[in-house]
């Protein structure tokens, strides 16, 4: 999952309260923790009991922890970075109101507390897979990948793929062909999602040193990118329906949104614009959102 364009929202707390809460970039954690409930309302047939939906809570709250430590251990990491783009020279390490030190001991508090509560009220291979995640977004993504690679986002995607596959965990103490297919698809989701933000972004990036793929091979080939994508993501979308994890709800959902997106890659292809750029961006999300709450809907039906 990735950021958005803009300032996250702020609760109404204290100045410095509200420098650590935006550090946790709070509208990335709400899709994670959406597609986290969805793995988790998916694995439970039929309507959860009250233990099944407690349980959930409490998984979700340790989930959001972790994320949330993953988002500030970030913010350190590529604060010279993010200092010197418009999208997020706003964040309050990039701007020095929160010192590493801070932020860092933020970060840690908030993974150790998350994965302690997954642990003791979940299950163990909740926190071990939540943990991995955090190391692979914070670590494996943020320090040696970004800055290395223009696949940077294809690779490090299989974090952000994972809030599903924490919740089928959470709920069946397994991981299932089901968390794998959901897992697929928010992997394939993620460069074309990504890569259209770097298009209209694409200065912003240049100036940071970051070798995004419209950095380093061109717009035109970026977009070619992601129309392959949206694709091959179309197909993979298909395969609840495919293997009975939903109905035709769902597939009506499924081929409406797929049909959407290719055609916004396309029009990308043919006649390129910074304006369409941000709404296949803005539809990207759209995307995600809505197919997942059709496996919701479907689900209960």
């Amino acid at each position: 999952m990735t950021d958005t364009a803009v300032p996250q929202p702020t609760l109404d707390l204290p100045p410095k309260w509200r420098q650590f809460y935006a550090l946790m970039k709070p509208r990335v954690i709400q899709l994670i923790v959406f597609c986290a409930l969805i793995g988790m309302v998916l694995a439970v047939p039929g309507l959860p009991t009250p233990a099944q939906a407690w349980l959930m809570v409490l998984a979700c709250f340790g989930v959001w922890l972790v994320a949330g430590a993953a988002a500030a251990f970030n913010c350190v990491v590529e604060a010279h970075i993010d200092a010197k783009m418009k999208r997020t020279s706003w964040r309050p390490t990039a701007k020095g109101e929160l010192s590493n030190k801070q932020t860092l001991t933020f970060s840690a508090l908030l993974c150790l507390a998350g994965s302690v509560l997954l642990y003791v009220t979940v299950n163990p291979l909740t926190m071990w897979l939540t943990f991995a995640t955090f190391v692979g977004y914070a670590v494996i993504y943020t320090v040696v990948l970004k800055p290395l690679t223009p696949q940077n986002i294809v690779i490090g995607g299989a974090s952000g793929a994972m809030p599903p596959v924490l919740g089928w965990a959470a709920m069946t103490g397994t991981v299932g062909h089901e968390a794998a297919i959901l897992f697929l698809i928010i992997f394939l989701w993620t460069p074309p999602h990504f890569w259209a933000l770097a298009l209209y972004r694409v200065e912003d990036y240049r100036k940071s040193g970051l070798p995004m793929l419209p950095v380093t091979h061109g717009s035109a080939f970026t977009r070619l990118q992601i129309l392959l994508y949206t694709l091959v993501l179309a197909a993979a979308c298909m395969l609840p329906f495919m293997v009975r994890m939903s109905g035709w709800l769902y597939l009506v959902v499924a081929v409406v949104l797929s049909a959407g997106f290719t055609a916004y890659a396309v029009a990308l292809m043919r006649n390129y614009s910074d304006e369409l750029a941000r709404k296949t961006f803005r539809f990207s999300l759209i995307h995600l959102s809505v197919l997942f709450a059709a496996l919701l809907v479907d689900h209960y039906l």
